[in-house]
């Protein structure tokens, strides 16, 4: 068995016999699917159940979180590499096939994943319009995935596959009980040990704003506990001085991402009080922007702004199909 794919299911039976199928559809055929059902109270399970294939598990429990349910999936899988996809999510044909070819081209990553394009959840139709590949993507082997991220997320928790290992010797991977963010928690902490092999093109679609999920989440008052643990490994010296450096600007720029958007709701008082907590960033043009826009800008041009910023930076939705 080549590959797990660990489908997390809670009350998701809109969705999961689409995920089932395109886990089906892909062209390397060596994996199984296994379902962790916590505790669903819709047909979900049923669902999965009609499909009536070997290469499906469904594993029953009693609901206890995503994160508890996919370290329960950890526990359970049987192929030497665990990909994710959340219930909602789908996978492209040649998915499995891109991983593989990541583990060949780099063999010293123990985590490989493509890129992902959005969709919102309102969008029931299946399949997704995929980008056309032109040849083989390129492979981009990432060392510091705190400094890669500031660029733009490259991973999703549907586009990433770890060897079972090292998932095991990480257990539980996934903080339980929370469901914000549970999912970079683990890829930060998986970085700081082993490379990324990061196939550049968009094999998963993700879907936005599904209620529960990180995307739906607005809190400008607390950060997710995840980037406080990030910050406090960076702190206690467990990593080099280059993953410190690069760990404490990525909790900072989100600091200053909260600034903006609090600034934007008209709190400045905790706009300030963010751009303090996010002074390892002090050494950017965006924090001192933050703070010009926090003293001076009126509200309505901090609004303007803020959402030219924000459409700017959402991907571009692609109308072509392959």
């Amino acid at each position: 068995m080549k590959f797990t794919v660990l489908i997390p299911l809670y009350n998701k039976a809109h969705y999961i016999r689409n995920t089932i199928a395109s886990v089906l559809a892909q062209s390397f055929t060596d994996f199984e699917i296994l379902v962790i059902d916590d505790g669903s109270t819709d047909v979900g399970a049923q669902v999965v159940k009609d499909f009536s294939n070997d290469r499906i598990r469904l594993i029953h429990q009693v609901n206890a979180g995503v994160s508890a349910a996919r370290n329960r999936g950890i526990t359970e899988a049987r192929g030497d590499w665990v990909a994710f996809l959340d219930a909602d999510d789908l996978q492209h044909p040649d998915f499995l096939a891109a991983l593989v070819r990541a583990q060949r081209a780099c063999p010293e990553a123990g985590a490989v994943a493509t890129d992902f394009l959005r969709f919102p959840h309102t969008e029931g139709a299946w399949p997704v319009r995929w980008p056309i590949l032109n040849g083989e993507p390129e492979i981009e082997l990432i060392v510091d995935l705190p400094t890669r991220w500031m660029r733009g997320p490259s991973l999703c928790s549907s586009s990433v596959a770890v060897r079972r290992d090292w998932l095991q010797a990480m257990q539980p991977c996934f903080p339980v009980g929370e469901s914000v963010g549970e999912d970079l928690d683990l890829w930060f902490r998986l970085s700081a040990k082993t490379p990324i092999a990061l196939v550049c093109a968009q094999l998963v679609a993700y879907r936005e704003l599904v209620p529960g999920s990180l995307s739906s989440q607005h809190n400008i008052s607390n950060v997710p506990p995840f980037f406080d643990r990030i910050r406090k490994r960076a702190l206690s010296g467990q990593m080099t001085t280059a993953q410190r450096r690069s760990a404490l600007w990525l909790v900072a720029q989100h600091e200053v991402t909260l600034a903006r958007m609090a600034v934007t709701e008209g709190n400045r008082k905790l706009g300030l009080r963010w751009l303090i907590r996010g002074r390892h960033a002090a050494l950017g043009r965006r924090w001192w922007l933050t703070l010009a826009m926090t003293l001076f800008f009126p509200d309505h041009l901090v609004s303007r702004w803020q959402a030219w910023r924000i459409q700017r930076s959402r991907p571009a939705t692609t109308n072509q199909t392959s």
